[in-house]
């Protein structure tokens, strides 16, 4: 969502503080006693305040997870509310000490910005946003459309591209920020909104006849979301990598935040060796952290599909089908490699 494409230049200048700030990160962490995570201005779902100031989100639930793995606590977290012109210098600046804020991994980032991703989680990919009335059940449908769109993103130029390949003609109706282009959209200044399809769910929810709208079934690109930390450090890298497997790992096993007491004592060896009960284990303290790392997780933030549920799932306000973000048992993508 929201992908501003910053030059390679700008990440050379400075990929020498991004290794400087990545040097031990979780002794720095456990120092000042919370992990800063990086989130966005405001994504229902993802990364949004209420009104207390109080964070909730898929990737909020990410930080949290964090906390519980380094610290015990869940509670144990800030998080820095960062725009897309923002967020990549932050994490290079070490002002935060993981990017959990809706962000495509792409090479270009994976490289010349200094970054390291390796989990995905949440699979999306770029749609389309319409009204209800316009009586449209396809993107193909929209030749001579008015489309919202934000300037300055990949999202901008991925429209460009499925335009041109479809042999479409349309008007693009260019914003600087997401809070603008809402807004053109719901006056009707355009009769269409086009950015990831997760930030679409999130968009409607803001506008003032939410049912009267709705998201075409097409997707344009593939927008893998996960978290991003500074290369440099190995160790903090494992970490953030490995919170999200042990969330998806313990749904895998049927291990939920209401079980994972009973669990502990009853599972086989693979639940135990994950929860920190099997004698004689080391994979929490080989991280860095205790061996109950993985179960203060899953008993204080949950597994992965109780977190997809509660923030975007079916129950939820956004209503999101569970779709490739499914476990690989079930026909989706989501794969956790073992703990042992």
């Amino acid at each position: 969502m929201k992908k501003t494409i910053l030059s390679a230049a700008i990440g050379a200048a400075v990929l020498g503080l991004a290794s400087a700030a990545s040097a031990a990160t979780l002794a720095d962490v456990k120092a000042k006693g919370f992990v800063t995570c990086g989130g966005s201005n405001g994504i229902p779902g993802f990364s949004n305040p209420n009104d207390k100031g109080e964070w909730s989100g898929i990737d909020i639930d990410y930080c949290r997870g964090i906390a519980a793995a380094v610290f015990g606590d869940a509670s144990k977290f800030k998080i820095v509310a960062l725009s897309s012109k923002d967020r990549f210098p932050a994490l290079q600046s070490g002002e935060v000490d993981v990017l959990t804020r809706n962000t495509t991994w792409t090479i270009s980032r994976d490289s010349s910005l200094g970054f390291n991703f390796r989990t995905v989680n949440y699979y999306d990919g770029q749609g389309f946003l319409v009204k209800k009335s316009l009586n449209v059940k396809s993107a193909l449908e929209l030749s001579g459309a008015a489309v919202c769109v934000q300037q300055g993103t990949t999202t901008e130029l991925n429209l460009a591209d499925y335009f041109k390949a479809n042999n479409l003609k349309y008007n693009p109706v260019v914003f600087e920020k997401e809070a603008d282009a809402t807004s053109a959209y719901d006056s009707g200044r355009c009769d269409v909104y086009t950015t990831d399809q997760s930030g679409l769910y999130a968009i409607r929810l803001k506008l003032k006849n939410p049912d009267e709208n709705e998201v075409l079934p097409e997707v344009i690109s593939k927008e893998p979301l996960g978290p991003a930390v500074r290369q440099g450090d190995d160790q903090w890298f494992d970490i953030v990598s490995w919170v999200h497997y042990a969330m998806v790992n313990a749904e895998e096993f049927g291990i939920t935040s209401k079980n994972v007491d009973e669990m502990k004592k009853s599972g086989g060896p693979d639940i135990k060796r994950m929860l920190g009960a099997e004698e004689g284990t080391k994979i929490g303290t080989d991280l860095g952290l205790t061996n109950d790392w993985a179960y203060n997780i899953i008993k204080q933030v949950g597994n992965y599909g109780e977190v997809f549920e509660r923030n975007v799932g079916p129950s939820s306000p956004l209503k999101i089908k569970r779709g490739i973000n499914a476990l690989w048992t079930k026909g989706g993508l989501q794969y956790g490699p073992p703990i042992r």
